[in-house]
C-alpha cells in the first residue's frame, strides 16, 4: 500500500505530457476503431427498423377585421371582441370537434397499408384498390387490418382475424365481402403483383383522433405576435399536411360561425317584433280608415293635430325603451346562465351605459377560454377556479351595470308616462269624434315609428352578417415535407461516433487503471534511487518453459542480443577492480525471468573469452539442469552437506568457457544451508577458477534463502518483468538495500517492450523513458526483426 501510495504522488506531481497521450491512443487505434464501427452498425440497424417521422406546419395571423360594408353605410358591429388571446385560440384549435370536422375533409374511410419484411407503411393518399362500402355502421365495424392477396383476375384473398384465430377466404371482384357488420365489394385494380399484399382498415373520424391530437404542436411563431404556427408530425408527411390544411380552413370556418352567430341572435329578435308590429300596424291602419269613411272626417284640427303628434313621439320613445328592457332582461338571463356568446342584440346608446359592452365582451372572453382550459383541467383546478374567480368579477360587475340600466330605463318610462297624462287631458276636452280620431292615429304612428326602427336596425345586422370576415388569415399553407425530422440520420451517426469513441477512450481508461503490473520505466527511475543497469528487450519467439534456448547465441543480430550486450558492457564496468566477479541475481517473485536472465548473460560473457560459471542457488525449485539437459542427482545441495567435493558439482555446457553448477537434489532446510560457512568458503575457491561467477537465487520477496549471497556477491541484479511485476516490486530493492547495507545492488528490466497503453503520461524532464530509451526497432539496424512486427505496423511494411 505504501508503495502504491508513493507511486500516486509521484504521478501527482508530473506535468502531462499531452503528445504522450496521443501517442497511447494511436497504438490502440483498434480498441477505439472497434467500438465506433460497432455504433455505426448499430446506428444502421436502428436507422434500419426506426420507422421515418415528418414534420409540416402552416401559418395563421389574427387580426379583428371590420366590414367593409359596415363602413360604407355607417353602421358599427355590436359583436366587436377583444385583442385576440393566442392561447385560447391555439386551445380551440385543438379542440376535439374542429379536429374531427377536420379530418372529415380527407378521404379517411378506408386506409391502405403496404406489408414490409420490417415494418408496414401507411400508403395514404394512394389508395391501390377500389372498396366500395355497401353496408357501415360507424357505431359498430370491424376496426383491425384486413390483408388483401390477389390469386387472379377473378379472385381475390382477405384474410383477417376474429379473437385470436385467423380466418382466410377467397372473394370474386364485385361481389360483396361480408366482415363483421360491415358490406364492401372490391373492384378488380387491373393490375397487381401477386407476391404484394396490401393491408386495409376502415375508419371513423375518431380513428385518426389520436394520431392527428398526439402529433399537433401550435406555438407562436414570433413571441408577442400575432403569428401562430401549427406543426403537425407523422408517419406520412402528406397525410401531415393535408391535415394541417384541414385544421386551418375549418379554424377559419369555426371564427366565422362564431362571429355571424351575434348578428343572427339581433336578426332573429328583430324579425319576431317586426312580425308583431306588422299585425299591429295593419290593424291600426285598417281602423283609421274604416273610421274615417264612416265619420266623414278628412281632417282634424290644429290643436288637435299638434296633440297628436305630441303623443306619437312620446308613446314611440316609450316603445323603444321597453325594447331596451326585454333586451337587457334576456343579457341578464344569459349572463345569469354563464352562457356562451352573450351579446346586446340592439346598440340602443343614451340608457345602456358603453361599459356593459366591454363587459360582455370580457365575459365572453373569459367563458372561451374557461372551455378552453375544462379541455386540459378539470373543475377543481387552480387555472379553472382562477378563471371562475375573474367570471364571477366580471358577472357582478355586469349584473350591477344592467340593474343601473334598469332603472334609468323605468324613470324614463315614468317620466314618459308623466308627459302622456298631460297631452291625453288636452286630447280628453276635443270633441268626440275629433279625439276618436286622434287615438286611432296615434296608434298607427306609433307602431309605424317603431316598425321603420326595426326595419332599418334589421338592415344594418343583415349587411353586418353578410360582410363579416373571420379574425384570423392563413399566411402559409402546409407543405408537403418529405425530409424526416426523426430520427436524425446525421445526429445518430454523429452520435455513434462520438460515443463509440468514448467507449473505446474508456476501454482504454479501464486497461490502464485495472493494470496492477509495471510497464513503464519512469515510474521505475522516478520511484526507486537504485540505478537500472539495463533492459533485456523481450524476444518474438516462442521460448520454452526450460529456457533451453541460448537466444544470445541463436540470434546474434536481434535487438534481444544487443540488448544483451549492452549489460554485459555495463556490468564489465561495475567492481572492476575485482579479477573474478561474483554476480547474484533475485527477483521478488517466481516466474519473472531471472534464471532467463542469467542464462543468456553468462552465454553473452562466453563470448569474450571469458571463464563463466553458472550456480543454481534455488534450492526450493531446481532449474538450471533443466536449462542444460543434465540430471540433477548431484550439485549445491549434496556439496553444501558435505558429501562431495567441488569437482564433484562442477559440469561442463556445450557452450565453450561455460561451466555450471546445479542445485542439487532438494533439501528440508535450503536456507539454513545457505548461511553454512561451507557456501563462503565454495565462492572463494570458485574466484580462483572464474573470472564470471553468476548465481541464480530463490525470490527474495518469497523467502530469505538468497540473504547470505547476496552479501557475498560483489555485483546484485534484481529482475522487473514488464507485465509480470507488480508495482509492489518497485520499492523492494531499495528496502533491501537499506536493510543489509548493499551499494553494489542494481536492477534489470526483463522482457521489456515498448508498450505505449501503459506508458506514463507525465513528461521526462530531461530523464529515459520507455517512450524513448533502447528503441533500438526505430534505428533501422537491426534488419532482422522486421518480420517480427505486427501485420497492422507501418514499420512492417515501409522498412527497407
Amino acid at each position: 500500500m505504501q508503495e502504491v501510495k508513493k507511486t500516486q504522488t509521484y504521478l501527482s506531481s508530473q506535468e502531462i505530457d499531452y503528445l504522450k497521450i496521443i501517442k497511447i491512443l494511436f497504438s490502440r487505434w483498434y480498441l477505439i476503431a472497434g467500438p465506433i464501427i460497432i455504433g455505426l452498425i448499430t446506428a444502421n440497424l436502428y436507422l434500419w427498423y426506426t420507422p421515418k417521422t415528418y414534420s409540416t406546419s402552416g401559418l395563421l395571423k389574427f387580426e379583428e377585421k371590420k366590414p367593409e360594408l359596415a363602413d360604407i353605410i355607417g353602421t358599427m358591429s355590436n359583436s366587436d371582441r377583444s385583442a385576440v388571446n393566442l392561447q385560447s385560440e391555439s386551445f380551440t384549435i385543438q379542440s376535439r370537434s374542429l379536429l374531427l370536422k377536420a379530418i372529415k375533409n380527407l378521404d379517411y374511410r378506408t386506409t391502405f397499408y403496404l406489408s414490409g419484411r420490417v415494418r408496414t407503411y401507411d400508403m395514404y393518399p394512394k389508395k391501390p384498390l377500389q372498396i366500395n362500402l355497401l353496408k357501415f355502421d360507424s357505431l359498430n365495424f370491424y376496426q383491425d387490418l384486413i390483408a388483401f392477396k390477389p390469386v387472379n383476375k377473378k379472385t381475390f384473398e382477405l384474410s383477417w382475424k376474429i379473437g385470436d384465430n385467423e380466418v382466410q377466404q377467397n372473394f370474386k371482384y364485385g361481389y360483396p365481402v361480408n366482415i363483421g357488420p360491415v358490406t364492401f365489394t372490391v373492384s378488380y385494380p387491373g393490375s397487381v403483383n401477386p407476391g404484394i399484399t396490401y393491408l386495409f382498415k376502415f375508419n371513423i373520424p375518431e380513428s385518426f383522433l389520436d394520431r392527428v391530437h398526439s402529433g399537433l404542436r401550435i406555438n407562436e411563431a414570433i413571441k408577442n405576435s400575432d403569428l401562430l404556427t401549427i406543426q403537425q408530425t407523422d408517419a406520412n408527411p402528406q397525410f401531415a399536411t393535408d391535415i394541417i390544411n384541414a385544421i386551418m380552413k375549418e379554424y377559419l370556418n369555426y371564427d366565422r360561425n362564431q362571429k355571424t352567430q351575434s348578428a343572427t341572435q339581433l336578426i332573429n329578435f328583430i324579425n319576431e317584433q317586426l312580425a308583431y308590429l306588422s299585425t299591429e300596424l295593419k290593424g291600426s291602419e285598417r281602423s283609421l280608415e274604416k273610421y274615417k269613411q264612416n265619420t266623414k272626417i278628412m281632417d282634424v284640427r290644429s290643436s288637435a293635430g299638434t296633440a297628436l303628434s305630441k303623443v306619437s313621439d312620446l308613446e314611440s320613445q316609450r316603445s323603444l325603451l321597453k325594447i331596451q328592457l326585454i333586451v337587457i332582461d334576456q343579457l341578464k338571463e344569459q349572463i345569469a346562465a354563464e352562457k356562451n356568446a352573450v351579446n346586446l342584440n340592439l346598440n340602443l346608446e343614451g340608457n345602456i351605459d358603453p361599459l356593459l359592452g366591454v363587459l360582455v365582451s370580457n365575459f365572453n372572453t373569459l367563458m372561451n377560454e374557461k372551455n378552453a382550459l375544462l379541455k386540459v383541467y378539470n373543475n377543481t383546478s387552480q387555472p379553472i377556479e382562477e378563471i371562475n374567480r375573474q367570471i364571477s368579477q366580471v358577472k357582478k360587475s355586469a349584473m350591477r351595470n344592467i340593474s343601473a340600466s334598469n332603472q334609468r330605463i323605468q324613470k324614463s318610462i315614468g317620466y314618459l308616462n308623466d308627459q302622456l297624462a298631460k297631452v291625453n287631458q288636452q286630447v280628453a276636452v276635443l270633441p268626440t269624434a275629433e279625439k276618436n280620431l286622434i287615438g286611432l292615429n296615434r296608434n298607427f304612428e306609433i307602431n309605424e315609428k317603431v316598425y321603420s326602427f326595426l326595419s332599418e336596425k334589421s338592415l344594418e345586422a343583415q349587411v353586418n352578417r353578410a360582410a363579416i370576415l373571420p379574425g384570423a388569415t392563413i399566411v402559409e399553407k402546409a407543405q408537403l415535407n418529405t425530409v424526416p425530422i426523426s430520427p436524425n440520420n446525421q445526429e445518430i451517426y454523429r452520435t455513434a461516433i462520438v460515443l463509440g469513441f468514448l467507449a473505446g477512450l474508456g476501454i482504454i481508461i479501464v486497461i490502464r487503471i485495472t493494470n496492477p503490473y509495471i510497464y513503464d520505466r519512469e515510474i521505475i527511475e522516478r520511484t526507486t534511487s537504485i540505478p537500472i543497469l539495463g533492459a533485456l528487450r523481450k524476444f518474438p519467439d516462442q521460448i520454452d518453459e526450460n529456457n533451453s534456448q541460448l537466444l544470445s547465441l541463436s540470434k546474434p543480430r536481434s535487438i534481444f542480443a544487443e540488448s544483451v550486450r549492452i549489460i554485459r558492457t555495463n556490468l564489465n564496468f561495475l567492481a572492476s577492480g575485482k579479477k573474478s566477479k561474483v554476480i547474484c541475481i533475485t527477483s521478488e517473485n517466481a516466474g519473472e525471468g531471472k534464471s532467463f536472465v542469467i542464462i543468456n548473460l553468462a552465454t553473452s560473457f562466453a563470448l569474450i573469452d571469458k571463464k563463466i560459471l553458472l550456480i543454481g542457488a534455488d534450492l526450493r525449485r531446481p532449474k538450471l539442469h533443466k536449462t542444460f539437459g543434465m540430471p540433477n542427482s548431484m550439485g549445491l545441495s549434496n556439496y553444501l552437506v558435505n558429501k562431495c567435493s567441488i569437482d564433484d558439482i562442477i559440469q561442463e555446457s556445450d557452450t565453450k568457457n561455460l561451466d555450471f553448477i546445479s542445485s542439487g537434489p532438494i533439501p528440508p532446510n535450503p536456507s539454513e544451508l545457505l548461511h553454512l560457512e561451507r557456501m563462503t568458503e565454495l565462492i572463494g575457491q570458485l574466484r580462483e577458477r572464474y573470472d564470471v561467477i553468476l548465481i541464480d537465487t530463490a525470490p527474495v520477496g518469497l523467502v530469505s534463502d538468497s540473504v547470505p549471497l547476496v552479501r557475498l556477491s560483489d555485483i546484485n541484479l534484481f529482475v522487473i518483468r514488464y507485465g509480470k511485476s507488480k508495482y509492489s516490486a518497485i520499492t523492494l530493492p531499495e528496502r533491501l538495500a537499506k536493510e543489509y547495507n548493499l551499494n553494489n545492488l542494481f536492477i534489470v528490466l526483463n522482457a521489456f517492450e515498448k508498450n505505449l497503453l501503459h506508458a506514463g503520461l507525465h513528461k521526462n524532464n530531461g530523464s529515459f523513458s520507455s517512450d524513448t530509451h533502447y528503441d533500438y526497432e526505430n534505428s533501422g539496424y537491426y534488419l532482422d526483426e522486421v518480420e517480427k512486427l505486427k501485420w497492422w505496423s507501418t514499420k512492417r511494411w515501409f522498412k527497407s
